[in-house]
């Protein structure tokens, strides 16, 4: 029997329109379903991690800054793709936009992209500036630009290092990253930019004070390191003759004093504070032998500072005290879970003498030492819980009103040592600092603090037998298969 040969085709005209709008349909319905996607998480999206190592976490301090930045920042990676800290950078600047979307971030890649580069060169003037008299960087730059003010950061400065022997035989060595500062320097950055005016501080030398440009251990290089991340300018000042402390002065530091201030020098500190001023005053112990003056004048304003050392037997080394122990204050509010660790401190509390008036400053002891501790010059005495850091602040006349222009405002410690190069990064120590200067100078946004993110190193170890393995599964086992598997199929098929 013949077929027929008026047999209506499987795919008709009819037919085949109709499949090709089922096809069009399901297109569109396809394409609204990611529209509806991506718009539900540009506006819902919080970004999750399947792994501990690659998580962002910012500080509350750098989310308070970023809370607070209401203007249009743009930050331009001039950086190789190739180098090792770039997807940390990267990632770590995706998530300061993620808090903001005033910040938008951009990516010139100067070994791929000479012409985007040569343009950042001439936009910024990277390499005539005059802030580089030895010239700037020539690779890995981070640009902040705020409506025409901008601020370089190296990328060189991110992460500190470490020498790593790999080969003991050759003595070859690799710098081993141990802490990424990216947050550090970007939130700075992020302050320079969006302030018109950096605070002013003034840090006393003249009278055996460590030195700002000191880099050997008991040096003050990090102390300075640290107030200019806050985005305060620090200069040393020497207070000689009658000549007032400089009225730009917006903190006055007095660290580690050795030698008497003179009755000028004392009244010259005293007029300052009594207009107002913030002082952030630190003592030590070798000041025990040849007081400075500022002990008795403090005292005006109830600090007591003591004079002996404070020691707690129950701490690892006899040098240090560690303190764990805070009332509830600013300065100390985020160091709640950590300690400080300080050098032979002197006891700093409120003076034993009556009640002063209502509108006298309020002296506030704030961080305490071990409850077994004793004074080393008072043996026999029953051992207790020392005060070595208070702050001092003038009382609101008025309930709900603030303090007036006029009110001091100190922070006085114990011990100088425990921020200088060798310790201030020791426990909390770096962060007390920014915390104080901070609570000074009245920006509570900043009172949360930033430290160094640990860079954890994950490193495969394989003998040579096991590479060559590797590499012949890698090379051979896994194509072979997929060919034999490619194989088998065109068999069946042609079956």
């Amino acid at each position: 029997m013949e077929a027929d040969p008026k047999t209506k085709s499987s795919f008709s005209p009819h037919r085949r329109w109709r499949i090709g709008c089922d096809l069009l349909v399901r297109t569109a319905a396809v394409l609204a379903v990611v529209v509806m996607a991506n718009y539900l998480g540009a506006q819902l999206f919080h970004r999750f991690y399947l792994s501990a190592q690659t998580s962002v976490h910012l500080s509350l301090r750098t989310i308070s800054v970023l809370h607070s930045l209401t203007n249009r920042v743009t930050v331009t990676l001039y950086y190789d793709k190739d180098d090792d800290m770039f997807p940390t950078v990267k990632e770590l600047l995706e998530a300061y936009r993620d808090v903001n979307p005033q910040i938008s971030l951009r990516v010139v890649d100067y070994t791929r992209d000479a012409g985007e580069a040569e343009k950042l060169k001439a936009k910024y003037g990277l390499f005539q500036s005059p802030a580089y008299p030895n010239g700037p960087p020539q690779k890995n730059l981070i640009i902040f630009d705020c409506g025409g003010r901008f601020k370089v950061v190296p990328g060189a400065a991110l992460a500190q290092y470490t020498l790593e022997l790999v080969n003991p035989k050759d003595r070859e060595f690799r710098k081993k990253p141990e802490a990424f500062l990216g947050e550090e320097w970007f939130t700075a950055a992020l302050l320079a930019i969006t302030n018109p005016k950096p605070f002013k501080a003034y840090y006393v030398q003249g009278e055996g004070e460590p030195a700002l440009d000191d880099s050997s251990d008991t040096g003050y290089v990090k102390f300075a390191s640290v107030l200019r991340e806050n985005y305060i300018d620090v200069e040393p000042l020497r207070l000689t003759g009658a000549s007032p402390v400089p009225a730009d002065c917006d903190l006055l530091i007095i660290a580690g004093a050795r030698m008497a201030f003179s009755p000028d020098q004392l009244r010259q500190i005293d007029q300052y504070l009594s207009q107002g001023g913030r002082l952030l005053a630190l003592f030590d112990y070798w000041s025990l032998q040849r007081p400075s003056g500022l002990g008795d004048l403090l005292a005006r304003y109830g600090v007591n500072v003591g004079r002996d050392v404070v020691r707690d037997p129950n701490s690892p080394l006899s040098y240090c005290v560690i303190v764990s122990s805070f009332s509830q204050h600013p300065v100390v509010n985020p160091l709640m879970n950590l300690a400080l660790q300080m050098v032979m401190p002197r006891p700093i509390g409120r003076t034993t003498s009556a009640s002063g008036p209502a509108d006298a400053p309020k002296v506030q002891e704030i961080a305490f030492s071990g409850p077994d501790s004793v004074l080393a010059g008072a043996r026999g005495a029953p051992p207790r819980a020392y005060p070595l850091i208070a702050a001092v602040e003038q009382p609101n006349a008025v309930k709900g009103v603030a303090p007036a222009r006029d009110a001091p405002r100190l922070v006085v410690a114990g011990d100088a040592f425990f921020l200088d190069n060798q310790m201030i990064a020791a426990g909390a120590n770096r962060d007390f600092l920014g915390y104080a200067v901070n609570w000074l100078l009245d920006r509570p946004a900043l009172l949360k603090g930033i430290g160094p993110r640990p860079v954890t190193e994950y490193r495969l170890v394989m003998t040579r037998t096991q590479q060559n393995d590797i590499r012949w599964l890698l090379l051979a086992a896994l194509p072979g298969a997929v060919l034999l598997l490619g194989g088998l199929v065109w068999l069946v098929r042609r079956k």
